[in-house]
């Protein structure tokens, strides 16, 4: 039995232009890229696209994707500032809303729980307050009486994820150091699409606390191998430090024109390709 077992462009198929969508991973690490670059062969657009941003969102912002970004920033760990976002944000492509990165998580959960926002204390005595003029503040009915930033719920029509170990039901486990809030990114949509290293029947010795994803809160599963290239995915692999610099100083149509022209396996093919010569 199949089980929730997809395709990258089956899972793709299952989003629409003015979404909003959430995209999991942190920076340059664990980020679901099979997913993303099956997401530029659609012609899905005008996404309001939720991510603590990497490159990801440079890949949406260069290919025009974007209508407006939620993040609390955008990079690509060894390089600061991810250098296509940065294009895009320069000639104005898309809005964008930055908030402080435990704003973010808090308005994770609160969707992730149905909440319509939750009360923090992250972003008072900020200028996030007055960069967003959206942003309210409440009072605590108690004797306190303290007043909290009303962090609103970040839901979304649909989640990508990338993990390590997946099975067909849509359980999903981490082995590295951290899982960035993966689990928070499923539970706050309505539709969630993990793609993983690779599936397997059992976890095996995994413990339970790796467990991250419950198939409950899982649409489909995608199994991409090097899936989050060219971020990390540890233990597996690390991040591609050589191709990753390549990228960042490569104009867009000319990277887009080597590297994303085709599907998954053309895109793996071509980075081996690109290794060979750089030799």
């Amino acid at each position: 039995m199949s089980g929730k077992v997809m395709e990258p462009d089956e899972a793709i198929g299952g989003l629409r232009s003015g979404m909003t969508v959430g995209i999991g991973g942190w920076g340059a690490r664990r980020k679901p890229m099979a997913l993303v670059r099956a997401l530029l062969r659609s012609e899905v657009t005008d996404l309001t696209v939720i991510s603590y941003g990497g490159p990801d969102i440079g890949l949406l912002a260069a290919a025009g994707r974007i209508r407006k970004l939620v993040t609390a920033f955008v990079t690509l760990d060894s390089v600061p500032l991810e250098p296509h976002y940065r294009a895009a944000r320069e000639r104005g492509a898309f809005a964008l809303t930055e908030i402080d990165e435990a704003m973010f998580l808090w308005g994770l959960t609160a969707a992730a729980n149905r909440l319509p926002f939750l009360p923090v204390r992250a972003g008072l005595g900020s200028d996030v307050m007055r960069v967003d003029p959206e942003l309210r503040t409440v009072r605590s009915p108690y004797g306190d009486g303290e007043e909290f930033v009303a962090m609103p719920a970040l839901r979304m029509d649909a989640a990508l994820v990338h993990l390590n170990r997946a099975d067909r039901r849509g359980n999903a486990c981490y082995l590295g150091p951290d899982p960035y809030f993966d689990d928070l990114f499923c539970e706050a949509a309505d539709t969630a699409y993990v793609s993983c290293e690779s599936l397997v029947d059992g976890f095996g010795d995994v413990p339970p606390q790796r467990l991250l994803v419950s198939r409950h809160a899982v649409t489909g599963v995608v199994e991409a191998p090097n899936g989050a290239h060219f971020t990390s995915c540890a233990p597996d692999y690390g991040r591609d430090e050589a191709f990753l610099r390549m990228y960042a100083t490569t104009p867009w149509e000319e990277f887009a024109g080597r590297f994303l022209d085709g599907d998954e396996k053309t895109y793996q093919s071509a980075v081996e390709a690109w290794r060979e010569e750089a030799r």
